[in-house]
């Protein structure tokens, strides 16, 4: 993308993907013929209607498939994490390892999302879209037999890269089937809204499932579920007509290989890293963190220079350094960064606090999230719908607003409170920013990424989230560890020891939501109403 397509206020694409306009020009060739027999054969008209009552069908099915595999990921996040412990104990995972069968998902999941992203766009959403649902299938169904813990690592793992082929092509596929406008805006607020449902779902379905038939048969109805969501998507996503010659020309000539292989690594070594820090604060002493995070780190440089070498030859750059020149882009991308890493980190740190502090079990502690999808849902609804109405800077401010309010309430909360004194409101308030946010990502990344790159955007959109994660997971263990270690309370794993952390823990997160609203507030100014289309 050449520097003149970022300007300060980001406008919405004037043209239609390539592959949509070709389907919109024959229905008004056939729309035109029809008309003109009309006379002679007069059920044409009734044909005519019943392709387009097909076509509505088609575009539903289209975003109940990507809600799905969005939804499909949170749910076996959330899954993975209020089973955990039963997990550990079936599978006498060692003490190394423990954090291992939630963090090796985030790993691979961002090494891989540049690269499949980008290949997405080169072969085509629907192929890609279709090998992740099997992928996911299998590795989900292989995680519930697992009977030993290298085996449910293992396929954990590949359980992440099956997500780096659904995300990306998720968004892209959106974006292919919907203009600019309220539908597109509606479109990717039910994409955002399906993570906290889904997250839900998980939380509640693993609460059930670990005091009943056993934590195993979620990973299988999570298989079964995401069997469904590939029949579906094999009868309604659309076919792209494309020769073999042109498909490995796009390949090998309109990929940036070595930006992704750079951006790619440098995420990964980054990302594993700091999971050896959530493990252990003390490991990012040890040669080998050290050596990694100090590559991932020089990795940086590398990528920015070899990415402006081809945007001057005017080669394909992964992520062209003149986007970051673009203020409301980077303002997002660095906001998004900060909000997702606060809010969903928080999440767990709630956990936490019930499980650990109250002395909740998991069932007790899933249904105290479940009023945070409402609020999250609906969120995400509302920003959908008043995107092209309203001055977005101003909506997500008083969205962001809401969210530090909770984590401030969690800062201050007392173990003895009861549950609707204070934890109920801040179950409401927390998710609210996070997932606005989320949707207002994806209407601004995917506008100023190129029509035939928009599995790229949704790469990098979810390469930031799954970054911000394990980062600030990590940072806020360091922080909280070290304040439990340094409490006059013993034991310190001592429930007021504990709790000491786990309030560092959330000050920390609410200076973080703090910052993401001062930023906000600069960086979005001008950016008005998203999605309109220019007169």
């Amino acid at each position: 993308m050449s520097s003149a397509a970022c300007t300060e206020t980001i406008q919405p694409l004037e043209t239609l993907p390539e592959a949509l306009t070709g389907r919109i020009e024959e229905k008004v060739a056939q729309a035109s013929t029809a008309l003109a027999a009309r006379p002679i054969i007069p059920l044409v008209v009734g044909q005519a209607g019943e392709n387009e009552n097909s076509g509505k069908t088609r575009s539903k099915t289209v975003v109940a498939i990507t809600i799905c595999a969005s939804g499909l990921n949170a749910l076996l996040a959330s899954l993975v994490i209020i089973t955990f412990p039963t997990i550990a104990s079936d599978l006498h995972l060692k003490a190394e390892l423990l954090l291992w069968p939630i963090s090796v998902y985030s790993l691979t999941c961002g090494c891989t999302l540049l690269l499949l992203g980008s290949i997405a766009d080169a072969v085509g959403s629907r192929p890609i879209y279709l090998a992740g649902c099997l992928f996911q299938t299998a590795f989900t169904l292989a995680c519930g037999l697992s009977r030993t813990s290298a085996q449910i690592i293992v396929f954990r793992g590949f359980g992440g890269v099956a997500s780096s082929f659904l995300l990306p092509s998720a968004v892209s596929i959106v974006s292919e089937t919907f203009p600019d406008g309220k539908q597109r805006n509606m479109a990717f607020a039910f994409l955002g809204g399906s993570q906290p449902v889904g997250f839900a779902v998980g939380l509640l379905l693993g609460g059930l499932l670990s005091n009943s038939i056993g934590w195993r048969w979620g990973f299988y109805l999570a298989s079964i579920v995401s069997g469904g969501i590939f029949a579906l998507a094999f009868w309604a996503l659309p076919k792209r007509d494309q020769k073999r010659s042109e498909l490995w020309a796009h390949l090998k000539h309109g990929i940036d290989w070595i930006g992704i292989v750079l951006g790619g690594a440098s995420v990964g070594l980054l990302s594993y890293a700091f999971t050896t820090i959530t493990d252990n604060a003390s490991n990012i002493t040890k040669p080998g963190t050290l050596v990694t995070l100090i590559l991932s780190v020089a990795l940086v440089p590398a990528f920015v220079l070899w990415v402006g070498r081809q945007e001057r030859l005017g080669k394909p750059a992964v992520i062209p350094n003149s986007l970051w020149r673009n203020r409301i882009f980077t303002s997002i991308c660095v906001g998004l960064f900060l909000t997702w890493g606060a809010a969903t980190s928080s999440d767990s740190y709630q956990s936490l606090f019930f499980q650990k502090i109250q002395d909740l079990s998991p069932l007790q502690t899933s249904l105290r999230f479940l009023p945070g999808v409402v609020s999250a849902s609906l969120s995400t609804l509302v920003v959908g719908f008043l995107a092209h109405r309203v001055h977005i800077g101003w909506a997500i401010s008083c969205a962001m607003s809401l969210t530090a309010a909770g984590i401030l309430l969690m800062a201050v909360i007392q173990p003895q409170w009861s549950y609707w004194a204070c934890a109920f409101p801040v179950v409401i308030l927390s998710p609210i920013g996070g997932d606005a946010l989320f949707t207002i990502s994806n209407l601004v990344i995917t506008s100023v990424f190129p029509p035939q790159t928009q599995a790229l955007a949704g790469g990098v959109l979810n390469t930031i989230t799954q970054l911000a994660k394990t980062v600030s997971l990590a940072t806020s263990g360091a922080i909280a560890g070290s304040v439990t270690s340094h409490s006059h309370h013993d034991p310190k794993t001592s429930p007021s020891a504990l709790m000491e952390g786990y309030r560092a823990a959330f000050w920390y997160f609410f200076a973080m939501a703090c910052t993401t609203i001062l930023l906000l507030a600069w960086g979005l100014r001008g950016i008005g109403r998203l999605g309109l289309k220019k007169m």
